[in-house]
């Protein structure tokens, strides 16, 4: 089976924004627009085709990155259903919400664009602001959708001076509204100089006509300044422009695609999915200016045989097949579902293909092409396509998928930590059983959600991103897996660490009649410093997540088979803490010194050992507690500001900024964790209901000396002496 559609007219491009900005309003309009769906569902019915989950409709957000595939012709074509003149598009709605920005992460990890959309009265939100860093990361390019422009109190300018002030400097305007709030009647091109208005079916029909004598001059203004700069991206057209030649509509497209592709200038749209203006126009400009699969460096990876050895892969069929799997999905019907992005190749059906990242042939049962939660199944995919694979056994988030004889390992998509804790038990025998294969389903569909064992207690524990996250995860396992379980309050998901340099030694003897034990080690901890930008670890340095370990052994003073029980032993001290039982982060040990038995001396020996010694060297390194501290965002009316500020500072807050948007005050704020649980109903009884909030993990932070006491007296510690 050939390829269907040339490589060159394919978009994989995602939908992302802060939560409520109208990102699955905007999905839906596309997916009428592009004909995949007949009736235009709301999310504020519950009838959304990309919100497909229960508990999505329910709550009204987006939990789940669902993708969807789709054919577009450019608005004004007149030939829309000739197949030579669409596009595909591959796109992913993203949710919005903190508790779910893993989705969005690994999104943008196998995204060639992305449509980032703005509330017009709001502008810039929280959320947004993570998204976008997480394109930066990715150097996916953008272009900026401000919608909501019925909505009271919209601004088109204050948007989109928020996105210069808190996104980027290279936001530039391509459209400018006719109207506002009630007024809101279309928008204008300042590239064409043309209006567009939307009549017919739910806005099917783009009229375009000379630009209404209201809004002429504003529009030339805004048309001067983007010609400014657009031709500073081109030398010679900005010398014909310094000339006196304006630069025609091919030489602006042209020019404005290349430095959207370089990320050089992020185009700045608007309208309102809600009213059915300005949608078609987004998916024109996703077609002018965002990338193809052709625009795209080759992609990188390292030799899963010798990971010294670069290997790269172009867009191509005819390259070896090099796919990542991005996402899991447990579906009832066909079981679990992996989401990859074809880099290279062709994957097929039935064909026998390597996971790089485990060294195991898997077998491709089937593959399905995607629209949320429907299936089309397919023989093939090809280079730059976005499917998901049934029937693979050992595979996980960010797997390489490659051909046998051409194997490649394509670079990882790393993940927050979680930052909230609960216990959970299972309320009968019946239910125990089960919930061990939901929570192993479930953690291996996200990558945020943790599910380990009190070493003490032997009580499950989950961790997630916040309340909402593990709420939504304990529904889905009574749903989706039939499991009644009882729930523990959130818990903060405190850390501990070190906050100076120590040395320690110790000396495990014991004799028991027979052969003894015999482990001697000297070592110094100090507080792990990153990497610079380019620097490698020394090769007697092991060096992993959070921890560090030094072998400064000379002259044989510890024999070699030894020095890693050590760092194992080392290793279980940090997990078990030496504060108040949390898990130890950022430390560097070097082993300097020790002596050993030739008969009396084991493994096992050096162990205990090594545990010994790192608790006694944490003592004396001052290990403290960490918390994790949360970037608040209040949006209040100004007459509540006092109250709020004395209520952050009462919940050890730092007031960052205060600023106006759309007629309400914002302020930002740090606040740790463990102070916000509960505050959105205490916000809404200070104002009447009238103010908003949203957070996000920010950073950690040692614990004030009070709060740590409280801590261990709660964990029944009852002093930072180790025994």
């Amino acid at each position: 089976m050939a390829r269907a559609f040339p490589l060159e007219r394919l978009r994989n491009f995602g939908i992302v924004a802060h939560v409520d900005a109208g990102k699955t309003t905007t999905s839906e309009r596309i997916l009428f627009y592009t004909g995949m769906s007949h009736k235009i569902g709301e999310v504020h019915d519950g009838a959304t085709v990309t919100d497909w989950m229960d508990q999505e409709r329910e709550r009204g957000i987006t939990i789940t990155a669902a993708a969807i595939s789709c054919n577009w012709a450019k608005t004004l074509e007149t030939d829309r259903t000739n197949k030579d003149k669409q596009f595909t598009f591959n796109i992913i709605d993203t949710p919005g919400h903190i508790d779910f920005t893993a989705e969005v992460k690994r999104s943008m990890r196998v995204l060639d664009g992305a449509v980032v959309v703005f509330d017009g009265a709001a502008g810039v939100e929280p959320q947004t602001e993570t998204n976008w860093g997480y394109a930066d990361e990715a150097n996916v390019p953008r272009i900026c959708f401000v919608n909501k422009m019925d909505k009271l109190g919209a601004d088109y300018d204050a948007a989109v001076k928020s996105i210069e002030d808190r996104l980027s400097k290279k936001a530039c305007r391509i459209q400018i509204p006719m109207g506002a709030e009630n007024d809101m009647k279309g928008v204008v091109d300042l590239i064409t100089m043309k209006s567009s208005t939307f009549s017919g079916q739910m806005g099917m029909d783009v009229v375009e006509e000379d630009i209404p004598e209201a809004f002429k001059a504003e529009a030339e203004a805004r048309r001067a300044e983007l010609i400014e700069r657009v031709v500073e991206h081109d030398d010679a057209l900005m010398e014909a422009y310094l000339g006196g030649e304006e630069p025609s509509v091919e030489q602006l497209k042209t020019t404005l695609r290349k430095a959207v592709l370089a990320n050089e200038i992020f185009p700045v749209m608007t309208g309102t999915a809600l009213q059915n203006i300005g949608v078609q126009l987004v998916l024109d400009a996703v077609v002018d200016y965002l990338p193809s699969p052709l625009d795209l460096p080759d992609v990188e990876g390292t030799d899963p045989r010798d990971e010294e050895t670069v290997v790269t892969r172009k867009p191509s069929d005819e390259e070896g097949m090099a796919s990542l799997v991005f996402k899991l999905q447990d579906d009832k019907f066909v079981g679990q579902l992996a989401f990859f992005r074809v880099y290279s190749g062709v994957v097929k059906s039935g064909t026998y293909i390597m996971n790089a990242s485990t060294g195991n042939k898997e077998r491709i049962g089937r593959i399905v092409r995607l629209m949320a939660d429907k299936r089309e199944e397919v023989e093939e995919v090809y280079a730059g396509e976005i499917a998901a694979a049934v029937g693979i056994k050992e595979v996980k988030t960010s797997h390489t998928l490659c051909d046998v004889d051409a194997p490649i390992l394509l670079e990882t998509i790393t993940f927050p930590a979680p930052v909230v804790a609960v216990r959970v038990e299972p309320k009968t025998k019946n239910d125990q059983e089960k919930m061990g294969v939901a929570l192993k389903r479930l953690s291996d569909e996200d990558p945020t959600f943790v599910v380990s064992t009190d070493e003490e207690t032997l009580e499950t524990i989950i961790a997630g991103m916040g309340e909402l996250h593990l709420d939504i995860l304990v529904d889905r396992m009574k749903r989706e897996f039939g499991v009644e379980a009882n729930i523990g309050q959130p818990q903060v998901a405190y850390r501990e660490t070190i906050q100076r340099e120590a040395e320690a030694e110790h000396k495990y003897i014991k004799q028991s009649g027979g052969r003894g034990q015999y482990g001697h080690v000297k070592i110094r901890i100090k507080p792990l410093e990153p990497l610079a930008e380019g620097e490698e670890s020394a090769k007697n340095v092991t060096r992993e997540e959070h921890f560090e370990f030094i072998n400064s052994i000379k002259g044989g003073a510890i024999p070699q088979e030894y020095i890693p029980a050590v760092m194992k032993g080392c290793k279980e001290a940090m997990a078990r803490g030496q504060v108040a039982g949390y898990k130890m982060e950022d430390v560097s040990v070097e082993l300097y010194d020790g002596s050993f038995h030739d008969v009396d001396s084991s493994e096992i020996a050096f162990k205990l050992a090594g545990i010994n010694a790192f608790k006694e060297a944490a003592v004396r390194a001052n290990a403290v507690i960490l918390e994790p501290v949360m970037k608040v965002e209040v949006r209040t009316p100004e007459e509540y500001m006092g109250d709020i500020q004395g209520n952050i500072s009462s919940k050890r807050g730092t007031l960052e900024a205060t600023e106006e948007i759309g007629g309400k005050t914002i302020v930002n704020a740090k606040i740790p964790l463990s102070e916000m649980f509960g505050y959105t109903n205490t916000l809404r009884s200070m104002t009447q209901g009238r103010a908003s909030m949203t957070m996000e993990f920010d950073h950690y932070a040692v614990v004030p000396p009070n709060v740590a006491d409280e801590i261990k007296k709660n964990r029944g510690v009852k002093d930072t002496e180790t025994e």
